[in-house]
């Protein structure tokens, strides 16, 4: 994973960006509110029926809390594939297939515009359905069925209880971390939702989760080097997605190509030049990164179920 580095700097004689090892940097990113949140999705979880964890289509596994399993335990668990529409839908669909062959319930959705939405709450209701069983039994008609929602900050947990609740209750914002404590919502046909603050977990052992987790954003920029994390981003693309960068950048050739020079070219195509006709590579990395970010380079995924069988 990619920290701010003060050594990133151009090549005088090439002009292009400094070599650095990061291959062994680790980041930690666990604030107290973060803290917070995991003991209180402890204690809250003898309190709901169901846990439903949000995380990017792109980047399925790397965007989970490799923590929730052991603290979920046995309880029903659905994994909503969110951003499926900036997602490769072949990909989407090997993750389905993933999580089933696990047990998990994985539904592919858009949360910003609601698509697939509308399959959420029969699906829990049909996981839940010997609950719902027992309650009546027991003379319990109509006791609401409990939710947990969580996800790691970004990954569209405000969105997706919006949409949820039919009003536009809890904040979304375009940054991680902005909702702080646990808040209730009735999302109708009997159902309420518990949200929860984005937690990331106290470190990312593996440098290429904690890569694609600042390539989506879920990892404030504030403390990452924005060129370093563009050549990174670019070392992925001309690898599976060569085609975009031709398509969105109007590169062609790639053979023999490092990474900073297509970089470079990126900053030439867009006219983003410094003084002396140089170009402006942290510009050109910034705009690389929104526009990944924004899905303007297309359906992408950056990774699979293979890396992790």
């Amino acid at each position: 994973m990619i920290m701010s580095n003060k050594n990133f700097k151009k090549n005088s004689k090439k002009n292009e960006p400094a070599k650095t090892d990061t291959q062994n940097q680790i980041v930690q990113w666990f604030p107290g509110h973060m803290a917070k949140t995991r003991r209180l999705i402890k204690e809250s979880l003898p309190f709901v029926d169901l846990v439903t964890e949000i995380v990017d289509a792109r980047i399925p596994l790397s965007s989970s809390n490799p923590e929730l399993s052991e603290m979920i335990g046995n309880k029903p668990r659905i994994v909503l594939l969110n951003k499926c529409d900036v997602a490769d839908e072949k990909a989407t669909k090997q993750w389905v297939e993933y999580y089933k062959s696990k047990g998990i319930y994985a539904l592919p959705v858009d949360c910003r515009s609601g698509k697939s939405l509308n399959a959420y709450l029969p699906l829990v209701r049909e996981i839940l359905k010997d609950k719902i069983q027992k309650n009546t039994e027991k003379g319990m008609v109509g006791k609401p069925l409990r939710v947990m929602v969580v996800g790691i900050p970004n990954t569209g947990k405000s969105s997706f209880i919006n949409k949820m609740a039919g009003r536009n209750r809890a904040k979304v914002a375009d940054k991680p971390g902005v909702t702080r404590s646990n808040s209730w919502f009735a999302v109708g046909n009997g159902i309420e939702l518990l949200d929860t603050p984005g937690v990331l977990w106290p470190k990312f052992d593996d440098p290429k989760v904690g890569d694609r987790l600042a390539f989506i954003g879920s990892v404030k920029d504030e403390i990452l080097d924005s060129e370093t994390l563009a050549l990174k981003l670019i070392n992925v693309l001309k690898t599976d997605y060569s085609e975009r960068l031709t398509e969105r950048f109007k590169i062609t050739d790639f053979t023999d190509k490092e990474d900073y020079e297509i970089l470079e070219m990126i900053g030439r195509k867009r006219g983003f030049l410094i003084s002396g006709g140089e170009i402006d590579f942290e510009r050109a990395s910034v705009i690389l990164l929104d526009e990944y970010r924004a899905g303007k380079l297309g359906k992408l995924t950056l990774e699979y179920p293979r890396e992790y069988e």
